[in-house]
């Protein structure tokens, strides 16, 4: 593994080509060794959840630290920032409840159908809420199809809502996992844009489709 100060990192990771192949996989590295210590006062690395959970959280924190680049401050070591990361999305993806069930077609192409019976975690939410959450797949579905390309789709739904590994989505849709992560970094960036001039936060994403 190459040695690199904070600015080589975030060289490194803002450019194209080999040396941002390279860091991307040093940085998968550098998660994957810390991650275990870090999770085990929570779960036992004999769980069979375990390693599915490192692997998950992997992928989360590489593509949330590509997002959030220009947010690093240099108060402390690239890669403690980056562990840092990778532990409160571990600490959530243990807690909240998953989109496991929901498929594309789901999401996209059936607009009178109700939505998934996993998407919408409370089945005895209020009119009022249902109506909302039922708005705000309308408005999803409209800016998944508005906004992303197919290859984009198929990749968010086989990582965000199938949880397929990134070896085997990368198999299946062709292509390698360094040219996966940018496709799904691409395709985050679109959406981010897109809900932030449909005025959805995230956070109303979660609040729509979580249970209260």
């Amino acid at each position: 593994m190459t040695t690199r100060t904070n600015e080589i990192w975030l060289a490194d990771l803002r450019t194209t080509g080999l040396a941002h192949a390279e860091a991307l996989n040093d940085l998968r590295d550098v998660i994957q060794k810390g991650l275990p210590y870090a999770l085990s006062r929570w779960l036992s690395s004999d769980n069979p959840l375990f390693q599915p959970l490192v692997e998950e959280v992997t992928q989360e924190t590489l593509l949330r630290v590509l997002d959030q680049l220009d947010t690093f401050e240099g108060r402390s070591l690239f890669t403690t920032w980056v562990h840092k990361i990778a532990i409160r999305i571990a600490l959530t993806e243990l807690r909240r409840k998953r989109w496991r069930d929901a498929s594309l077609d789901e999401l996209t192409e059936n607009e009178d159908a109700p939505p998934p019976p996993g998407l919408l975690a409370d089945p005895q939410a209020s009119p009022e809420t249902s109506s909302e959450r039922s708005d705000m797949l309308v408005r999803v579905r409209r800016i998944l199809e508005e906004e992303l390309t197919p290859k984009q789709r198929e990749a968010l739904v086989l990582l965000g809502l199938q949880d397929m590994p990134m070896e085997d989505a990368a198999k299946r849709m062709k292509t390698n996992r360094n040219a996966l992560y940018k496709l799904l970094h691409d395709a985050r960036l679109r959406l981010k844009k897109r809900l932030a001039l449909e005025d959805i936060t995230p956070q109303d994403l979660l609040t729509a489709f979580e249970q209260k």
